[in-house]
């Protein structure tokens, strides 16, 4: 199936201009919501189609607060996985048990939907975290009363209140990845909902869809080769070797950018603040590195998994829990979607173009 570059609907949510490198929400520059705004404001945004005013944003994000915690049953589920899991794998079986909890559980009104959606949106970090302490032996940290989600979720993960750079990193991060346009997973989201399922189905189709390496994992797998190329003076070799061995390159290319992604962008310079600020930019180096030789030998610039890993794992994430933390944040997006599709209230029916054989006959089992 291909449909690259194919429209399928109309949608006000975010807007990619591949040729110019622009992203939008809801008209927005990505830009701007990076330097200036919250992921809970850029949430009610993409949600409610405008900025929020502050006393709307104050409540907004009281009623996030106040869903963090998760029913006994589901944290019970979740200390009973085996440690070996995937991360992004327990986060999708999460959200499916949520939805037997919910109090608005068999309603798709518009209301009940965003009450679902705050409760997905407050709780799938608390999912995350658990299970984190869970695989190192250790007992799941209670939410807090943080206001901020960046801040209470890296607080659950590493029980240690997180500096105001760190707080403000992952902010940043996650507003980067919060919506874009029809990626895979926000259109399974969409078609799941556009058969009436509820939220929480359309969200775990869209997890399911998330983790294929085909759509998350590269902010993993750029780490992992930062690491192997070791001190930034082989990088040039490290690539022309790995490109001979016609290696994908995880970090680079975009099938919708002809440009390099704004996300990377923002994220370049948030890396390379953080290296500054410990006083470490061994690996920020390499990165500008590889950036100059996939240019000069693919013409290829850097997407937002190229410069996000880096950011997590300066802020002591493991590198397995970068596709959950996707989740976490693209589950704004992903709500978006199911509210734009419940309006739209079409079935998504497509065609498939016959390439087998036409009009052949039955023959008989005795004759085959």
């Amino acid at each position: 199936m291909n449909l690259a570059g194919t429209p399928v609907a109309d949608s006000a949510i975010s807007n990619v201009e591949g040729l110019e490198g622009r992203l939008t929400y809801r008209g927005i520059d990505i830009r701007e919501l990076a330097e200036a705004s919250s992921f809970e404001e850029v949430v009610y945004l993409l949600w409610h189609g405008s900025l929020p005013s502050q006393s709307q944003l104050n409540g907004f994000m009281e009623k996030l607060v106040a869903e963090r915690g998760l029913p006994e049953e589901v944290l019970a589920a979740v200390e009973l996985f085996p440690k070996s899991a995937p991360p992004i794998e327990v986060a999708r079986t999460g959200v499916s048990m949520l939805a037997m909890f919910d109090p608005d559980r068999g309603s798709n009104a518009p209301e009940a939907t965003l009450r679902k959606a705050i409760r997905l949106t407050a709780k799938l970090p608390s999912i995350v975290a658990a299970f984190h302490r869970c695989r190192q032996g250790l007992v799941p940290l209670a939410p807090g009363d943080s206001p901020g989600l960046a801040a209470d979720f890296l607080q659950m993960l590493s029980g240690k209140e997180p500096d105001d750079v760190s707080r403000r990193t992952l902010d940043i991060c996650l507003i980067a990845h919060a919506d874009h346009e029809f990626n895979s997973s926000a259109f399974a989201a969409r078609v799941t909902a556009s058969t009436q399922a509820d939220l929480y189905g359309a969200v775990t189709s869209a997890i399911a869809a998330l983790a294929g390496p085909m759509h998350s994992g590269a902010g993993e797998r750029v780490v992992e080769m930062l690491e192997a190329i070791g001190e930034d003076g082989s990088a040039e070799q490290w690539i022309r070797a790995a490109l001979g061995r016609r290696e994908r390159i995880h970090g680079f290319g975009h099938m919708v950018y002809k440009t390099e992604d704004p996300r990377a962008t923002i994220l370049r310079e948030v890396s390379r603040s953080l290296g500054e600020r410990v006083g470490d930019l061994r690996l920020h180096r390499v990165c500008r590195k590889v950036e100059e030789a996939m240019l000069v030998q693919r013409q290829l610039y850097p997407n937002v998994d190229f410069y996000s890993g880096l950011c997590y794992r300066a802020l002591g994430i493991p590198n397995d829990l970068f596709g959950t933390i996707f989740a976490v944040s693209r589950m704004g997006g992903w709500v978006a979607h199911v509210l734009e599709q419940y309006e739209d209230g079409r079935l998504a029916r497509p065609r498939s173009r016959d390439v087998g054989p036409a009009h052949t006959s039955y023959v008989p089992i005795q004759e085959r």
